[in-house]
Order: structure tokens, then C-alpha cells, then sequence
């Protein structure tokens, strides 16, 4: 046992501040020059991360106070990304769960402080953000013990130290009444109530690979915490794999982090979280242990995943324009290395070679891949997501979500319409200030598309949070969407005058002057049937004058459809076109005649 290291994890849901408290840990633990420029969220390196202000990669870093080397994992918030979470937390002993001092405890919230629980961690509570308008610490307090009633696996775990803090300004107290001055309680807290690294430093060698990661230099490298013994550079190990076979490695170098920097360490002992270079083909989950006492550590199984789409080999007739990588070999491989990381996701082969099954926990897991994939020029299509079902004793199971709704009170009622027929069951109804909570059970089916409608019912003004409750026995059938779509049946450039007559038939997709050809998605149609049309129309020329009202067209602004926008909305006979610059919805088959052959034989 290291009785001067502390290993914890923040757990939290997205946006409720966490990154931006690891900042402030960084900046008072002397981290940073004092004249060193910062940028915020500094853990979030990846550009999707900025981008949407979310953490989806797990990340390491350490702090000193004072004697104690206090060794951070950031994980993300959002429940698409548990595999991320689940393995870190073997990584660890404990957890800081950080909540919003307004919206408390949410959905995220609940799935994370779970599974840290039945590992039988024992959390730290803070309570963030206590500087909002509508902030309630004590409230928000009083909801997360209820949580820990509800989920807590010993009656030990219900009794957990809280702190108030205000991460931007990088302050926390253990009472309202205390003054704040900066990030000390905390700091204390975690020297105090947290137990060392449990371990022998006498047995013999293990750890427990949950991450894996690629060098330039020194090629495939495994972090993981010394679970017994200790290593050193130049150490032979043995490494067990999942199977059980045993293969030998050398440990070439050996990473530590102090701060946010990697450096090179000569060796490492029980308790240590370390990353070993020099063993080929290790993969997430595998034990590194001493050749001679061969032992592999157990391996929490990670939640299996919920939602299902096909990847294939995209043939628009812009297929190869604009992406890098067009071929199914391309696609193939950086799925399978995708498979290194993402515990979560699944990929199999079909029976065409062209097309991919591709399994993971979310719209957003699954999206996050793909958007990653056409940044570094991937250009492939995807079908419509669908849930994966189970077989239970001869019962259709399928997954069940765990819904929560914040919304204005008056579009409480275009929720309501909007969720019913999706085969949900009202859990709780809360009000806060202005606002109504509706927490509900519903199908992951009933999620595909739910997010796109509410915001149009509710101007915007929804917030959804879900989250995976396990499975159910089948609900029953649920209706897709409820509108037709505009087909384009020519190929060319849109016009403003073709659009201004289309987009009294529904919702657009396009502007004037975008590519199109036969066959792509270009709008919404208001009615419940497809509809082919031709926007790159022209306006005839005639010797005739025409006034200047005619010069003057009024169009609505088109509605342009993100990446996971774009996978809830198409239909069963759509497909998302992806490349590098654009996201295409199309028809699966592209000739209008023969669309409508096919549509009749069905």
C-alpha cells in the first residue's frame, strides 16, 4: 500500500461542470506557470470535445498537495460513452461525483454513480455551480442522498462527505456558512477520505490493461494500475490474454503523469497508474503479470450494446468526390481499429462485402464514430439505426430507456402528444420554477426521431437526457415518421425559383445553388407519402416583361441536419450519405421506376 497516492475519477453529468473543475485543480496545484496561458477545458483535447463541450474520452492526469500525489481520471458524462467509464473505474478508489446545484442528480448521473457503486466505491459528493440564480445546494443534496438510498449496495456507502463548490472560480467549502476562498477543502478531502491504493508490493507483478493507446515512437502502449508487486524498465513480463493463452513481452519504457505531461519513469509499484511500451498486440482487459506467477486479474464485463446500423460502401453518383477512403477495405479496417479502444461498439461482416453491422450504445456512441470517420476522410453511407433485441425463456426482450424532459410548463401538453404513442410510461412529474421535469420509461425505439420532433414542438425549448434501464419484454409496435420526404428526379444545381414553389409542399433540406441528383432527399413533405419533384427547374424565358417582382424571391431558410439529426430522421428505404464536406439523405434505390416497382411489390 502507497500511502501517498490517491487515485479517483470525476463522475458527473455533461455539462454540470467537471472539466472545468479539473481546470481549477490543475491551476492551484501548481500545474501551470503563472504566466503560462491556459486555454479552458484543457482536458478536453479532442475537437468534437470543444466543439459540443462534452468529455468522450477518459483521460488521466495527477496533482500534488502537499506529500500526496492525487492521480485524476476526467470520464465522460454521457451514458453512450459507459465503456469509456467502466473500465477507468477499475483504475481507481474512489470517486468525486459532481452534480449541478440546480438541476441535481440526472439521468447520467444515476447510470455512472451505479456502476461505481456496485464496485463497491465510495464517492465524494460536490455539489457544483451553488453561484446560479436558481441554485439549491442543499436541495440538490437532499436528492442525491435519495439516489444513494435507491442504488447504494452497503449501508457504509450511504455515509459520503459533501462539498459546495464554484468550479469557474475555482473555490469549495464543506458549509454554506463558510467563506470560499479556493480549492483546499477539496484537496483535504480527498487526503482524508480516501484510502490508499490497496495492494502488495511484495507479491508478484499484475495490472490490469483499460486503455490502450498508439505512439509514433514507441508504438501500441497500455495503461493500467499496478494492482501487486512492482515493475521496472527492462522487466520480462507475461501477458494474459482473454482467451488465457500466454504470451511474453519486455517492458521497453514506463510512462507516469505528472499533471497533464507523460514522463518516462524508471519504475513503478502497487497503486501506480502507469503506461508500458514494448508489449505487442495487447488489448483492453488483459492482465500484464510476472512471467513466473502467471495470474490474471478478473475483468468487469462491459454492458452490451443497445443500437444497431449498417455501414457500407457509399454508391451515390458523387460517391468519391470528396472522401479519401471510399473503398470497403478502408471502412473495414478503421472499424476493426476502432474495436482496440471502444469496448462499447461491435462490428461484424454481412452478407455483402460491401457492408458493415455495426453495434453500440447510443445515437451519439455510434455517431461520435462516424463523425471522427469523415474528419479524417472517410466517405461511406449508413442506414437507418435499429434497437437489438434479445431472447429471454422465449420472450421478446428489447432495451428500455430512462427519460427525463426539462420544459417550459406551456409546452408541457406538445411533449405529452409527442411521447404518447411512442409507448412510454410516465414515471415522476416535478416542477421547477418555471419549468416541469417528466421523467418516463420508454422503448430505445421510441428515442429514434424524438429529439428532432420535441424541438420543433417546443421552440427549441427541450432538454432530453436518457439513459439505459435494462431490458423489458417487447412494448409493442411503434409508429415511424409520420411525414413523406421530397425526391429530386433530376440531377443538377437547385434554383431559387424551383424552391420557392417546393417549399409551400413541406420543410427543406437544401439551398440554391447545392448539387443534387435523382433519387436524393431534399425536404420534408408535409403529407405522409414521398413526393418526386425538381428543384433545379428554371424559369423559362420569354420575350415578354416581366415586373421586378419577379426578381424578388422570399425563401425560408432550409433546415440543414446534423450528422445524428440526420440518422434519426431518414426511413427504413433512406440512407445518410457521409463524406468529409457533406451529409446527403438519399433513397436506398435511386431510380423513381424502379423505387415504385419495388414499393408495389411490397
Amino acid at each position: 500500500m502507497q500511502e501517498n497516492i490517491r487515485n479517483i475519477a470525476i463522475i458527473a453529468h455533461v455539462d454540470h461542470g467537471k472539466t472545468t473543475l479539473v481546470d481549477a485543480m490543475l491551476k492551484q496545484s501548481g500545474v501551470f506557470r503563472e504566466n503560462e496561458v491556459v486555454n479552458e477545458r484543457v482536458m478536453d483535447s479532442n475537437d468534437l470535445e470543444r466543439e459540443r463541450g462534452i468529455t468522450i474520452l477518459a483521460k488521466n492526469l495527477s496533482v500534488q498537495f502537499e506529500d500526496i500525489k492525487i492521480n485524476i481520471v476526467d470520464t465522460p458524462g454521457h451514458a453512450d460513452f459507459g465503456g469509456e467509464v467502466e473500465r477507468i473505474l477499475t483504475m481507481v478508489d474512489s470517486v468525486l461525483l459532481l452534480v449541478d446545484a440546480v438541476d441535481g442528480p440526472m439521468p447520467q448521473t444515476r447510470f455512472v454513480l451505479r456502476k461505481s457503486l456496485e464496485m463497491g466505491l465510495r464517492p465524494i459528493l460536490i455539489v457544483n455551480k451553488v453561484d446560479r440564480p436558481a441554485a439549491d445546494p442543499l436541495q440538490a443534496q437532499s436528492r442525491v442522498f435519495d439516489l444513494f438510498c435507491d442504488l447504494a449496495t452497503s449501508e457504509d456507502q450511504l455515509d459520503f462527505p459533501t462539498l459546495f463548490t464554484n468550479a469557474r472560480q475555482g473555490t469549495a467549502v464543506r458549509d454554506m456558512s463558510e467563506e470560499p476562498r479556493d480549492l483546499r477543502p477539496l484537496f483535504e478531502t480527498i487526503r482524508d477520505n480516501i484510502q490508499p491504493p490497496a495492494g502488495d508490493a511484495s507479491a508478484p507483478f499484475q495490472m490490469l490493461i483499460a486503455h490502450i493507446d498508439y505512439n509514433d515512437y514507441l508504438g501500441r502502449i497500455a495503461t493500467g494500475k499496478v494492482a501487486n508487486g512492482s515493475v521496472a524498465v527492462g522487466d520480462n513480463v507475461a501477458l494474459i490474454k482473454g482467451d488465457g493463452r500466454v504470451a511474453k513481452g519486455k517492458v521497453s519504457r514506463l510512462l507516469a503523469h505528472e499533471g497533464l505531461r507523460q514522463v518516462e519513469v524508471n519504475a513503478a509499484t502497487c497503486g501506480d497508474i502507469v503506461t508500458i511500451a514494448g508489449l505487442e498486440n495487447v488489448e483492453i482487459g488483459e492482465t500484464v503479470t510476472d512471467p513466473s506467477h502467471p495470474h490474471a486479474l478478473p475483468y468487469r464485463v462491459v454492458d452490451e450494446p443497445t443500437l444497431a446500423l449498417n455501414v457500407m460502401v457509399s454508391t451515390s453518383p458523387f460517391a468519391g468526390r470528396e472522401g479519401k477512403y471510399v473503398t470497403s477495405r478502408n471502412i473495414r479496417e478503421r472499424l476493426h481499429r476502432e474495436l482496440r479502444n471502444n469496448l462499447s461498439l461491435r462490428v461484424e461482416d454481412t452478407s455483402s462485402p460491401d457492408t458493415f453491422r455495426v453495434s453500440g450504445r447510443g445515437e451519439l456512441h455510434l455517431g461520435i464514430l462516424l463523425e471522427n470517420m469523415r474528419r479524417e476522410g472517410f466517405e461511406m453511407a449508413v442506414s437507418k439505426p435499429e434497437v437489438i433485441f434479445k431472447e429471454v425463456d422465449g420472450v421478446r426482450m428489447e432495451p428500455m430507456e430512462c427519460l427525463v424532459i426539462d420544459v417550459p410548463v406551456e409546452h408541457q401538453g406538445a411533449v405529452m402528444a409527442s411521447v404518447g404513442p411512442r409507448r412510454v410510461e410516465l414515471l415522476s412529474m416535478n416542477s421547477i420554477n418555471n419549468e416541469v421535469r417528466l421523467e418516463f420509461s420508454i422503448p430505445a425505439r421510441g428515442l429514434i426521431g424524438l429529439r428532432g420532433e420535441l424541438l420543433t414542438e417546443t421552440r427549441g425549448t427541450a432538454v432530453l437526457n436518457h439513459v439505459f434501464d435494462g431490458y423489458q419484454p417487447y412494448k409493442g409496435d411503434i409508429l415511424g415518421r409520420r411525414t413523406g420526404a421530397l425526391v429530386s428526379m433530376e440531377n443538377g444545381f437547385v434554383t431559387a425559383y424551383a424552391l420557392e414553389m417546393l417549399q409551400e409542399r413541406g420543410k427543406l433540406f437544401v439551398e440554391p445553388g447545392t448539387e443534387v441528383y435523382a433519387g436524393m432527399v431534399v425536404g420534408e413533405n408535409a403529407k405522409d407519402t414521398d413526393l418526386d419533384v425538381n428543384p433545379v427547374r428554371l424559369k423559362k424565358l420569354t420575350n415578354m416583361r416581366s415586373s421586378s417582382s419577379d426578381f424578388s424571391v422570399k425563401l425560408t431558410p432550409p433546415t440543414i441536419l446534423t450528422l445524428e439529426q440526420a440518422m434519426e430522421y431518414i426511413g427504413d428505404d433512406e440512407l445518410v450519405e457521409i463524406t468529409p464536406n457533406s451529409i446527403r439523405l438519399r433513397k436506398r434505390v435511386l431510380n423513381k421506376n424502379f423505387r415504385t416497382k419495388k414499393t408495389a411489390v411490397v
